[in-house]
């Protein structure tokens, strides 16, 4: 086989050149790859690092002198190419992509050929395009010669430097080889010299015993000298006895290895019992630092001095700063909050009133006497202040997750903690120092506390105020049934000190819890207005039982009547001071509810007495109207002079109450009246008798305006001129001219219906059906009348007698 440079010539031609590039394409797939010059002066442009075999195979050396080799088959020049080795990036002609890509570049090689020879003219330029290609072939063979050779002496440099490292690398290896069996031996050696190293320990060991031993027999001696100063708390001369014996322990725990002796074993009690006992020393420290005070100063400096030990023994640091710190602490949370000094039920607020007092003399002890026994870093006065604050926090959140306080200890803790607490006679006073300050800790009572402590307040005030309403109320309806008249004030007006009782009552606890926040005094402000509104429909109630069991006759009152007027002035009394439950800050209409049961309870005590007043009414209005009521006033005398003895004690009662009560009994007066006027008892004969009737009518108004002016009513708002209207109606001689009267009539009280007309009409005695008919008809004449001001019923209340049942049929003559 041909050697590479040893190859045929490349073809020069333009086809051939074709293949040698596609050949060159193919070859340089990932080792390398040759650009396409783009013109003579373009350099070759190598792109990685291509192979030795791919470039030998690709650019073989072409003698510029030797002529182009004849053309041949596909199988002559597989022949010629050299075998590539495995791995080559090159394809061998097995591949099929090499064959086309020859049978390509062939293809644009003949094809480039033909266009540029295609005249014959332009074959006088052949020679020169042979020149051109020949130059930069020899061109591109010289530069790849440069190439391979360069590549070729690093790879020659490389293979060199491998042998050297490989000869250094056996060079080391062997000398490893050697250190090993030395270190082998003298492993075995050293085995050999374990027992007398051993000796050598035991010896060094034997020694120090031998120099230590004096002391060690002193040591147990030492610990009950040691022991005895502690109990005797003399601290500072225990602890110097203490360290000196730990010394020893550590002079006799390095020569030893680490061994512990039994000698020592009582090192350790004894070093927890000068621990405890400068412990027991902090845990006291506000009485020894009245009583013993160098004790105290003992204690401290040796937990000072025990902060800075080191030692080289593997014990855990006893960190008796720390522990003296907590006594402090505990020691004063235990004087001042122990369990056996929390307080008991009803206790409360003596407990609290002592922790005003000590609290503050305990601080100023703190910083007067504690402070100088202490290193400054312990802040003494703060470590106070925040000791006693927490303490106190904790006890009073047991206390409130025990059972639930009373209303009185409720109130006093709230009023404590958010007032007295924080305030100048606590912890805000200006005697104590800055470091005194708890304000920015948590607060004693958190919301949720306080509003616990208020809802149980509010329900326990609730309870205690509606049980002591109840009372006053149940004291004030047993007075009802006695023997004497209701009591009266020097005024003359009746009187009892419920109403006072209840205002004060409310009002009282309204202002009382002024004094915590004013988040309880709303709360307590409602609750008083709603136990008002309660108390006062039991009111209502108790008057609706006492009303019914003296009609009935179970309990006959023998002051029925001045006992109701009583309580009218109860209701007067409450009306006119109910504005003290509403301060500044209530909101307008906030007592309204109250109000409208103040009026209702009034309307029921009028309607009581009313009523009463109406069973001694009743018989003496059953003979009127009648001949005897024409002929003679005594009836209506007997009416008066009832009435007038019924409202002898209305003097008793107090304005506008009185008023009130007398319009009502005049009204009443009138609407019986009327009522029986209404019933039909008597109708006029004659003219005579319509005369007599509207006389009696007169009088009877006159009589009657007479007699409540003599009570004191203003005649302004009496009911009596009423008769005088139904007067005008029974004088008029004419019937024709009824329907003028009945519109009038209609128009001064428009509650008048066509029944309580008809009534009228009937008790003239002359009016006939064409007649009622032509009245009746001007009561829907006409525009509506509106109701008078201040418009009081009068006809709506009278009941209207029925009309009689028609004898015709709907079709005869009268239907």
């Amino acid at each position: 086989m041909s050697q590479w440079w040893e190859y045929p010539a490349l073809p020069r031609g333009p086809g051939e050149r074709a293949i040698l590039k596609a050949k060159a394409i193919c070859g340089g797939g990932r080792t390398g790859r040759l650009a396409k010059p783009a013109g003579p002066r373009r350099r070759l442009q190598l792109r990685g690092a291509p192979t030795l075999l791919a470039l030998t195979w690709t650019f073989a050396p072409t003698p510029t002198s030797t002529p182009a080799p004849p053309a041949m088959d596909s199988a002559a020049r597989d022949k010629m190419q050299p075998a590539l080795p495995p791995g080559s990036s090159c394809p061998g002609p097995e591949w099929p992509e090499q064959e086309r890509a020859e049978q390509l570049a062939r293809g644009a090689a003949l094809k480039w050929a033909s266009g540029i020879f295609y005249r014959p003219e332009q074959l006088a330029r052949l020679g020169q395009y042979r020149s051109r290609e020949v130059q930069r072939t020899c061109s591109l063979e010289a530069r790849i010669k440069s190439v391979v050779q360069s590549y070729l002496e690093g790879v020659k440099t490389g293979v060199r430097q491998l042998a050297w490292a490989l000869e250094a690398v056996q060079g080391a290896r062997e000398a490893l080889g050697q250190a090993h069996g030395l270190l082998q031996g003298m492993a075995e050696a050293a085995q050999t010299l374990e027992p007398l190293r051993e000796q050598v320990v035991q010896h060094k060991q034997l020694q120090a015993m031998s120099q230590l031993l004096p002391r060690l027999r002193a040591v147990p001696a030492a610990l009950a000298h040691t022991q005895t100063l502690i109990d005797a708390q003399r601290l500072l001369e225990a602890y110097v006895s203490l360290r000196e014996l730990e010394q020893l322990q550590e002079e006799t725990w390095a020569p030893l290895g680490g061994l512990e002796l039994p000698v020592f074993e009582g090192l350790g009690p004894l070093a927890e019992a000068l621990g405890q006992a400068v412990e027991a020393a902090a845990g006291a420290a506000g009485r020894l630092a009245r009583e013993d005070p160098a004790l105290l100063v003992a204690a401290m400096r040796v937990a000072e001095v025990d902060a800075g030990r080191t030692t080289s023994l593997e014990q855990a640091a006893r960190d008796w700063r720390q522990r003296c710190l907590r006594a402090l602490q505990e020691g004063l949370e235990r004087i001042h909050f122990g369990t056996p000094l929390q307080p008991g039920p009803g206790a409360l607020a003596e407990w609290l009133e002592a922790l005003r007092v000590a609290l503050p003399a305990e601080l100023a002890a703190a910083e007067a006497l504690v402070a100088p026994c202490c290193p400054p870093h312990y802040n003494v006065v703060r470590l106070w202040a925040h000791t006693l604050h927490s303490g106190l926090r904790r006890c009073l959140q047991q206390l409130l997750e025990g059972p639930q306080l009373e209303a009185a200890d409720a109130f006093t803790l709230l009023h404590w903690a958010l007032h007295v607490y924080l305030g100048p006679e606590m912890m805000g006073s200006l005697e104590l120092g800055p470091e005194a300050d708890v304000s920015d800790l948590e607060p004693l009572l958190t919301l949720e506390n306080i509003e616990q402590l208020e809802t149980i307040l509010v329900a326990k005030v609730q309870a205690s105020v509606a049980q002591w309403l109840q009372k006053a109320l149940d004291g004030d309806v047993a007075e009802w049934g006695r023997e004497q008249e209701p009591d009266t004030d020097p005024s003359g007006f009746y009187h009892s000190p419920m109403p006072a009782i209840v205002l004060q009552i409310l009002e009282e606890n309204i202002r009382v819890t002024r004094m915590v926040s004013e988040s309880l005094q709303r709360r307590v402000h409602g609750m008083a207005l709603s136990e008002l509104s309660a108390f006062l429909r039991s009111f209502s109630d108790a008057l609706i039982r006492f009303s019914r069991d003296h009609l009935r006759g179970e309990a006959t009152a023998p002051h029925y009547v001045p006992y109701l007027l009583a309580t009218l002035n109860h209701q007067s009394a409450l009306s006119s001071s109910v504005s003290v439950l509403q301060p500044d800050w209530v909101a307008p209409g906030a007592l309204a509810p109250v109000e409208a049961a103040l009026d209702e309870l009034q309307r029921r005590i009028c309607r009581l007495v009313l009523e009463a007043l109406l069973a001694e009414l009743q018989p003496l209005f059953a003979a009127l109207p009648s001949r005897r009521w024409l002929s003679s006033p005594e009836l209506l005398d007997d009416v008066c002079e009832r009435t007038a003895s019924f409202c002898q004690d209305f003097r008793h009662v107090r304005d506008p109450a009185v008023q009130l009560l007398l319009a009502e009994a005049e009204r009443t007066v009138v609407l019986q009246y009327l009522r029986a006027l209404m019933q039909g008892r008597l109708v006029c004969r004659g003219a005579d008798e319509r005369t007599q009737a509207a006389e009696r009518l007169r009088h009877d108004a006159a009589q009657l305006r007479e007699l409540f002016l003599g009570l004191g009513l203003e005649e302004s708002v009496q009911c009596a001129p009423v008769l005088l209207a139904l007067r005008e109606l029974l004088n008029l001689r004419d019937p024709t001219l009824l329907g003028l009267e009945v519109a009038g009539l209609r128009q001064q009280f428009p509650d008048v219906s066509e029944d309580h007309v008809s009534a009228l009409l009937d008790l003239r005695g002359d009016v006939s059906r064409e007649q009622r008919l032509a009245a009746l008809s001007s009561l829907q004449a006409g525009p509506q009348p509106s109701p008078p001001a201040g418009g009081r019923a009068l006809f709506s209340l009278v009941p209207a007698p029925a009309p009689p049942l028609s004898s015709c049929l709907p079709s005869g003559s009268c239907a």
